[in-house]
C-alpha cells in the first residue's frame, strides 16, 4: 500500500538522493523548503484576511516547534505542507486573476497530492468540495471547455483500472490495504487508543470480531462496536486540541494560568472563525476551515500520531484563522480602550465645567 499511496514521495526522494547522494542534503533542503513555505502563509492569509492577519500569522507559523520538528527527518511531512499550500495559493490566484498559468499549476500539484501520502486524497478532495460550493461556476466553466481532456483521462483511467483488477495486478495493493485496515481496527480501535500508542486516557473495552456483515472487516468491526467507537472518535476529538487537554490542572493558581496560556489559541481560533463569519468573509476563506477539516476526519478516522506528525498540515491553517482571532482581538481591546479614554475625558472635562461655575 506504501509503495503506491506514497510514490510521488518515494520518486521525489529518489530523485534527490540520486542528485544530492547524501540525506543530509535532504534534510537541508527540507528545512530550506518548510522555511520558505512561510511566505505562502503570509499571501494565503493577505489574500483571504488582511495585511495584518498575514504578519501574524507568518509569526505565528515561523515559531511553530511541529513544522520545524518535522523538517528534521526523512519524512513527507514538510514538502507536502508546502505542497498542499502552494495548490491553495495558486487555486486563490487561478479565481481571483483568471490566469491559466495558476489552474495548470493547481491541477498538477492536487494529482501530485493525490499519491504523495494518503493524506493527500483527502485534503483533495475537500479542497474540490469548496471549488464545487463556492466556485461552482468557474469549476463547471473549466469542465466545459476541458470536457473531452478530463473524459479522456477520466476514460483511461477507469479502463487501467478494469485491466489490473481483472488480470490480479491489484490483488497485492488489496490485501496490504486489508492488512493495514485491520492493524489500525485490532491494534488501535480495539485496545480503545486515542493515539497511535497507549496513553492513560485511552477508552476500554471488549471488542466484538465477529465479521457478519457483507464479510467486510471493516464494516462488521464498526457496526458491531458502534457505541464504543463513537467514544473513541469523541475522545479523538478532543485529544485533537492537544495534550494539555487531559492534563490540566484547575485547582491551583499556576494551574489555571497554564491553562489559560495553552487554550488561547483555541480561544483565538473560535474569536477568528466567529469573526470571519460576521465580517462576511468567510465564504471565500472557507477553504482554509475546509482543509482543517481534512485533516481533522482523517487523523480521526484513521489514528491520532502521538506526535502529531498527521495534524501539522492543518497547522499552517489553523495559525491563519488564530492569527484573524488575534487581529479581531486586538482591535476589539483598541476599539473599547478608545471608548473608555472618550468618557473618562468626557467626565473630565464634566468635572472641570462644574468646578467653574461652582466658583
Amino acid at each position: 500500500m506504501d509503495d503506491i499511496l506514497y510514490i510521488g514521495y518515494n520518486l521525489l526522494l529518489t530523485l534527490l538522493l540520486a542528485i544530492f547522494k547524501d540525506p543530509v542534503a535532504i534534510i537541508f533542503i527540507q528545512v530550506i523548503v518548510a522555511g520558505s513555505s512561510v511566505i505562502l502563509v503570509y499571501k494565503i492569509a493577505r489574500m483571504l484576511f488582511n495585511r495584518v492577519t498575514a504578519i501574524i500569522a507568518s509569526y505565528f507559523y515561523a515559531y511553530s516547534w511541529d513544522i520545524t520538528l518535522w523538517s528534521t527527518y526523512i519524512l513527507s511531512d514538510s514538502f507536502f505542507i508546502t505542497l498542499l499550500l502552494l495548490s491553495i495559493y495558486c487555486l486563490l490566484k487561478a479565481i481571483d486573476t483568471k490566469k491559466k498559468k495558476y489552474t495548470v499549476i493547481f491541477v498538477l500539484i492536487s494529482l501530485l497530492m493525490l499519491v504523495f501520502r494518503p493524506a493527500g486524497i483527502m485534503s483533495v478532495a475537500f479542497i474540490m468540495l469548496y471549488i464545487a460550493i463556492i466556485h461552482r461556476k468557474t469549476m463547471m466553466a473549466f469542465i466545459v471547455k476541458y470536457r473531452l481532456a478530463i473524459g479522456g483521462a477520466a476514460t483511461a483511467a477507469v479502463a487501467v483500472l478494469i485491466i489490473l483488477f481483472a488480470t490480479h495486478k491489484l490483488d497485492s495493493l488489496i490485501e496490504s490495504m486489508q492488512f493495514n485496515a485491520k492493524k489500525v481496527l485490532y491494534n488501535i480501535y480495539a485496545n480503545g487508543w486515542i493515539y497511535d500508542r497507549p496513553s492513560p486516557h485511552d477508552y476500554k473495552f471488549r471488542p466484538d470480531y465477529t465479521i457478519n456483515v457483507f464479510n467486510s472487516l471493516i464494516l462488521s468491526f464498526i457496526i458491531n462496536n458502534w457505541d464504543h467507537v463513537l467514544i473513541i472518535y469523541a475522545k479523538r476529538t478532543i485529544a485533537f486540541l492537544g495534550r494539555w487537554v487531559w492534563q490540566s490542572d484547575l485547582q491551583s493558581v499556576n494551574g489555571i494560568i497554564k491553562f489559560a496560556k495553552q487554550a488561547l489559541p483555541t480561544a483565538l481560533f473560535m474569536l477568528g472563525t466567529i469573526a470571519a463569519i460576521i465580517d462576511g468573509k468567510f465564504r471565500k476563506a472557507s477553504v482554509v476551515w475546509l482543509t482543517i477539516f481534512a485533516v481533522f476526519v482523517f487523523c480521526i478516522i484513521f489514528f491520532i500520531d502521538g506526535l502529531y506528525r498527521y495534524r501539522a498540515p492543518a497547522i499552517p491553517f489553523m495559525i491563519m484563522v488564530t492569527a484573524y482571532g488575534a487581529d479581531r482581538g486586538i482591535r476589539l481591546v483598541l476599539i473599547i480602550a478608545k471608548k473608555m479614554m472618550g468618557k473618562l475625558s468626557r467626565y473630565g472635562r464634566r468635572k472641570s465645567t462644574d468646578c467653574s461655575s461652582g466658583i
